[in-house]
């Protein structure tokens, strides 16, 4: 059905006028009702890729050469009237942000509908209709109230199905899906690959499922296409690439994602593999780089013999959605409902849970971002719930967050340098500017960054590199206790793996506490002491992570493990 050679797309540079070759003489083919999986980090030319195939770049600075076939057309060869024929109505994306993809200002339902119209040319009614079937085909609860909800009253998941039924609603032949599941819950991870296998075999479509992470790759692929650089480095069978990988980069890949079933000290990066200092993709599994039961044991004695360092005692943070007629709430949304646990110096406890379980709001309710309802907070021994604002200001030198999406969290008009700088002004440390420059210089040497990079600003770094920034300045004021929410949910599986060694190291040589909330319990598992689980606001369950994978005691927690996918 698709048949790409040779394929070459540079970019144009209007600052250096010169021409950037972001995909090298790639090829590969996709037969009916099969889906091709290609994978790889941000900026390896996965996506650049697609959009050439749906003819989706500006042809004023893009240029395009060899040849993309499809049903033997070559698209490249088509004019603007002949590919709006094709693109929406035979080929159809699903793109990797929903909530950036639909239009805020209409409802779900209408863009659907409008989409409908135009590839269809359908009158209203009928359009409506079908919308209203597509969205029970994807299996979106309650069709005709979505159909009337606009994109930020609905969930991700449910964002990513009415993604989902627009790309069908003109039953294309080839879909792509450009990482449709990136920084979803486990578990909507896999109702999502689910439905589009389901969707992929009744209506007999091929497609190309687009992606970081290997371990879902493999859920859904019959093939892989490796990228690296612009270059397709490795292709074949997904059962051939996962037994027998044979480029150092699909190595690398597969041996950086966090495993449930290993308890390793230190998560091997690309980096290892592609300059040979790890060869064999199981060389990371040596006894040396794994935890002994020993180890383990001695470690957990040390912390739990000591005092907590933070008391959670039955703390409730309520949120009033329903007024009585004097004006009193009558009814209330528990987004965290009489949670209580200790966390001791040290130690790194796992909160885990689906999107809005409370997790994130038990984060910022402990730091004082958000008042409590009731309850206690104690941080080092004092009660630090209802102090006023004078002493929580200081008590912020002592407890930091690493917030979820490291480029909204940094100020886009003020260089890096100045960010990390700008929290040891306020608190007034060191005598003046150029002794707090050189702590910061050394902050930046601390998390792997360069000190040339004092006097950039946020947008020239990559996700991986803004992440070590914002950690940097975390660790400024030399705090005591830090909250990492979700800080590595979006970052490639590469990148994560860099940035989760990057907090053990921190830990064991500054001696800090983390509380490390994640949808993603493999990443837990990899970096906690203790795990809770959360759900509806409650506390579902606790324990050591190997009680909590391989003994799980609430069915909620079960049904989170049963979702990670395949290592």
């Amino acid at each position: 059905m698709l048949n790409i050679e040779n394929l070459n797309i540079d970019f144009y540079n209007q600052e250096d006028k010169t021409w950037f070759k972001a995909v090298k003489r790639i090829g590969f083919n996709i037969k009916k009702g099969t889906v091709l999986g290609i994978v790889g980090e941000s900026g390896s030319g996965k996506s650049v890729t697609s959009f050439s195939i749906m003819r989706l770049h500006d042809e004023r600075t893009t240029k395009i050469t060899g040849e993309i076939k499809f049903d033997g057309i070559n698209i490249l060869n088509l004019s603007t009237s002949e590919i709006r024929q094709i693109r929406g109505n035979q080929i159809s994306m699903i793109f990797q942000e929903p909530m950036t993809s639909l239009n805020p200002v209409f409802t779900c339902g209408e863009q659907v509908v409008e989409a409908i119209i135009l590839h269809q040319k359908v009158d209203r009614r009928t359009a409506k209709s079908k919308t209203i079937a597509l969205f029970e085909e994807v299996q979106l609860p309650r069709p005709e109230k979505i159909f009337d909800s606009y994109p930020h009253q609905i969930s991700g998941g449910q964002k990513q199905r009415v993604m989902i039924a627009m790309a069908l609603s003109a039953n294309p032949k080839l879909l792509i899906a450009d990482e449709p599941t990136t920084a979803l819950d486990v578990t909507v991870q896999k109702t999502i690959l689910q439905l589009l296998l389901k969707l992929k075999e009744e209506r007999d479509m091929a497609m190309i499922f687009i992606s970081h992470d290997l371990g879902v790759i493999k859920e859904i692929a019959d093939d892989i296409a490796v990228m690296y650089k612009g270059e397709i480095v490795e292709q074949g069978s997904a059962a051939s690439i996962f037994q027998h990988p044979q480029h150092p980069y699909t190595k690398g890949l597969l041996a950086c994602r966090p495993s449930p079933a290993l308890q390793l000290k230190k998560l091997p990066v690309v980096a290892d593999f592609l300059t040979g200092k790890i060869e064999d993709s199981h060389a990371h599994l040596q006894a040396s780089n794994q935890f002994t039961a020993e180890e383990i044991d001695l470690h957990r004695a040390k912390l739990y013999q000591q005092a907590p360092l933070l008391q959670i005692e039955k703390l409730c943070t309520w949120y009033p959605v329903k007024n009585g007629f004097f004006g009193k709430a009558t009814d209330y949304v528990k987004a965290v409902d009489e949670v209580s646990f200790n966390v001791f110096q040290g130690e790194t406890l796992g909160l885990v849970g689906e999107s809005g379980c409370g997790k994130t709001t038990l984060g910022r309710t402990i730091l004082r971002l958000i008042q409590p309802t009731s309850g206690d907070i104690i941080f080092n021994g004092q009660n630090i719930t209802s102090i006023g604002s004078t002493y929580l200001r200081k008590l912020r030198r002592d407890i930091q967050i690493i917030f979820q999406d490291p480029y909204a969290s940094l100020n886009p008009k003020l260089t890096v340098g100045q960010s990390i700088l700008e929290p040891l002004q306020v608190h007034k440390m060191f005598s003046n500017d150029s002794e707090r420059k050189q702590k910061v210089l050394e902050l930046l040497n601390k998390v792997g960054l360069k000190a040339e990079y004092f006097n950039r600003y946020p947008h020239e770094f990559s996700g991986g590199q803004r992440q070590r920034i914002v950690i940097a300045r975390a660790l400024a004021l030399k705090p005591k206790f830090i909250i990492c929410d979700e800080s590595v949910s979006a970052l490639d599986v590469s990148v994560q793996a860099q940035v989760l060694n990057l907090l053990r190291d921190l830990q064991q040589e500054f001696g800090l506490t983390y509380i490390f909330i994640s949808h993603d319990l493999a990443v837990v598992k990899h970096i906690s002491d203790r795990i809770l689980v959360m759900n509806k606001g409650k506390i579902e369950e606790e324990g050591f992570p190997e009680e909590i994978f391989y003994a799980p005691k609430a069915a909620y927690t079960k049904k989170l493990i049963d979702a990670i996918p395949a290592s």
